[in-house]
């Protein structure tokens, strides 16, 4: 079931982030998206997950399609994502995090998806640890454990790497291709390591100034000449 954004604009007052952007990806489908700062990657899949709604412009998964969603509803219908800022409660322990996240979809037995969410992302031995007491690198595995628990059609990764060394962010990645091979989703990859863009997609995107400049396998985008100009360099 594909996933399609057409002629998305977002405005903030003044300001135009988004310029009618448009995609289309298929489920299994590793899509990077980046460019360079303030380029609106992160108004993107804001827009995608319901965190804000569009000036103008549509979504499309399979035969539903709309313009405004909120969160919760795009979260019930298999559009997940995680955020820059880590974002977890501060009192909880790991099990009980992604269980909420579980019980916010309303179905199933929750404590059993958590668990299999929870053990696709390596936690088990970290279940009742408190979640902000976590290391860093366990704690970006906690939140993706919470994003992908239940059904989920699409995965929204925003900068998932970010803070992490080498080894980490390679770990990460094998983790996301293995979510990818089991769960058959789709995810969409925001990340300024380029290394990790170049080794995990199938196919990348480019924005810069709120406008989308290139589109191609790794190879393409890495030699495209307005990509290089615009943030390669």
């Amino acid at each position: 079931m594909g996933l399609e954004a057409k002629d998305i604009v977002v405005r903030f007052g003044g300001m135009t982030a988004l310029d009618g952007v448009g995609f289309k990806m298929d489920s299994g489908e590793i899509l990077g998206l980046i460019g360079p700062n303030g380029s609106g990657k992160t108004t993107l899949l804001n827009a995608l997950s319901g965190v804000l709604a569009p000036s103008a412009g549509s979504f499309r998964l399979g035969e539903r399609s709309w313009a405004k969603m909120a969160p919760r509803d795009a979260a019930r219908i298999g559009i997940r994502r995680t955020f820059q800022n880590i974002r977890l409660f501060s009192d909880m322990t790991a099990l009980e995090t992604v269980e909420v996240a579980a019980a916010a979809l309303g179905r199933g037995d929750r404590r059993k998806a958590a668990l299999h969410a929870l053990a696709e992302l390596d936690f088990l031995e970290h279940l009742d640890r408190i979640a902000l007491e976590l290391p860093y690198g366990l704690q970006r595995r906690l939140e993706i454990a919470r994003a992908i628990v239940g059904e989920i059609r699409f995965l929204l990764l925003d900068e998932p790497t970010a803070g992490l060394n080498h080894t980490e962010s390679s770990a990460l990645v094998d983790v996301v291709k293995r979510i990818r091979d089991e769960r058959g989703c789709g995810i969409i990859l925001v990340d300024h390591d380029l290394h990790v863009i170049m080794k995990s997609c199938d196919r990348i995107i480019v924005l810069n100034e709120g406008h989308l400049i290139a589109e191609g396998s790794p190879s393409e985008v890495r030699n495209d000449p307005e990509v290089i100009r615009a943030y390669l360099g």
